[in-house]
């Protein structure tokens, strides 16, 4: 549990001015979705808990890799995965 709480306090928390109650719930609740959602995790082989490992790539898809960012909590969080 320790762990958990350090973590969204660095990554979140340290880096985030919070107004009120609500904004810090929105906020969590934001942090959750993407910890476990596309977060990556050393123990998890760089997976994130509610998703599937994903398919190394081929060496000839990686020439023609796009990458597509997308942000949260108006930039604190990042998010990445590929374009189709």
């Amino acid at each position: 549990m320790e762990r958990w709480v350090k973590t969204p306090r660095a990554e979140l928390l340290d880096r985030a001015l919070i107004w009120n109650e609500a904004h810090l719930r929105h906020a969590l609740r934001e942090y959750e979705r993407h910890y476990n959602l596309h977060r990556t995790h050393r123990s998890l082989a760089a997976a994130a808990p509610l998703k599937s490992l994903l398919e190394a790539l081929k060496a000839e898809r990686v020439d023609r890799l796009t990458v597509r960012r997308g942000d949260r909590l108006g930039g604190v969080l990042h998010e990445y995965r590929s374009a189709a």
